[in-house]
């Protein structure tokens, strides 16, 4: 008979918690046993062990940052809508820097639910780049590169690696600028 309140969801759910809190390359089985006043065991009952709880993690992580920036992008086009999907991106990446890195997961071949998280993401950028008029023979590099940069910026500033002296927020909105003009530019714009 399960204990209380130890089903796969609330594992998965405390796991994305506690993630949060250290860190998913630091989470452990054993923290999440531990949050639930369980043996390791007992979650092994709930969990595909460590791969399992990451994977959950990765799903939920990207599923959140998929919302936040669609949120961001409903209503907008064009320019306005680069500008806000990349700062709410960051924004969600400040928010939540021990579950961000799991946003970044390729998810196993065959595995659904996680490619549908994934999918949403990349499908989220490819429609807000769609008004640049960029070749369908270039959208999957023109994602590759904004990623890259909103995903370079981001962890850089999670990891400290931004001390010279000048307000991080005005880098960014250079950053996306460049981006912007870029692909105005390409688009003959």
């Amino acid at each position: 008979m399960p204990r209380a309140g130890l089903t796969r969801t609330a594992v998965a759910e405390r796991a994305y918690e506690i993630a949060c809190k250290v860190g998913i390359d630091k989470l452990t089985v054993a923290d999440v046993a531990r949050s639930f006043g369980v043996s390791v065991p007992n979650i092994y009952k709930h969990a595909d062990g460590l791969e399992g709880l990451r994977r959950s993690i990765s799903i939920a992580a990207t599923a959140g940052l998929t919302a936040a920036m669609t949120k961001a992008a409903v209503g907008r086009s064009g320019s306005d809508a680069l500008v806000a999907v990349g700062t709410a991106y960051r924004a969600f990446a400040l928010e939540n820097p021990g579950v961000y890195p799991s946003t970044q997961v390729v998810p196993n071949p065959g595995d659904v639910q996680h490619e549908a998280a994934a999918n949403a993401a990349v499908d989220l950028f490819v429609s807000v780049l769609d008004g640049y008029r960029i070749p369908k023979s270039r959208t999957v590099d023109v994602v590759r590169a904004v990623r890259s940069m909103l995903h370079g910026f981001v962890s850089l500033e999670v990891a400290g690696g931004f001390g010279m002296p000048r307000e991080i927020t005005r880098s960014f909105a250079y950053a996306l600028t460049l981006i912007e003009n870029a692909l105005s530019e390409s688009a003959g714009r």
